[in-house]
């Protein structure tokens, strides 16, 4: 049972009746704003696995949706991504990045981000070149991405873990590669009719996305034993 909310200076001097049902509206519009945070909390969450495996039905076609291909740009599946497969058997070392990276045209390379999620990162934050320097590099900037091999990583808690044939690691020009429709905001409707006694709140949003160019986005394989 919700406990109603203290009355503001815009309620006092006025009956008690009318005092009740304008702080009960108070509550419901407060509560009917929380909820739309909390559905936009939720949205971007489906909408950041659906971008990334979506079928298509109902959600947007995510990029790993078309099984990806080994073959090149001009001969592969519309809509199938390249992959390059890492050198070792279930591990990712640190020439497996750099073949990924030169794997795309320089012309894409050039806005190039990575994406993995946090246990992947966990992997490749350890990873050193031939020198003994570690490949990724801390932000020393809030809010600005942490860099592997100069280019911006992007934390994707829906991207595959590292696991034999998984493509846990993606890396392209995404603005180029992925088109996203998106309209703007959560729809929001109220229902204080179907169940007498209870206020339902409904609330919708539309977006969709799909490769658009799958020249501009490459993903690390593991190799099989």
């Amino acid at each position: 049972m919700s406990q109603a909310a203290p009355m503001s200076e815009s309620t006092r001097g006025l009956p008690r009746s009318l005092r009740d049902q304008h702080t009960f509206r108070q509550t419901v519009v407060s509560s009917a704003d929380g909820l739309a945070v909390a559905a936009c909390r939720a949205f971007a969450e489906a909408e950041g696995a659906a971008f990334i495996s979506g079928n298509g039905t109902n959600k947007p076609t995510g990029f790993l949706a078309v099984t990806p291909e080994a073959a090149d740009d001009a001969t592969r599946t519309a809509g199938a991504l390249q992959f390059v497969e890492t050198a070792a058997a279930g591990v990712i070392v640190a020439d497996d990045l750099i073949n990924l990276v030169y794997k795309l045209r320089a012309g894409y390379r050039a806005n190039g981000t990575f994406v993995m999620n946090s246990t992947t990162a966990a992997v490749v934050h350890k990873l050193k070149d031939a020198e003994g320097r570690f490949m990724w590099a801390d932000s020393l900037a809030a809010g600005q991405p942490a860099r592997l091999l100069g280019y911006p990583v992007v934390i994707a808690e829906d991207m595959p873990s590292i696991a034999v044939g998984a493509f846990p690691i993606a890396f392209g020009d995404f603005r180029a590669g992925y088109t996203i429709a998106d309209r703007t905001g959560v729809r929001l409707i109220r229902d204080e009719v179907t169940r007498k006694g209870y206020t339902g709140f409904y609330l919708s949003k539309r977006v969709g996305g799909i490769v658009t160019d799958d020249a501009a986005i490459k993903l690390m394989k593991i190799k099989a034993a």
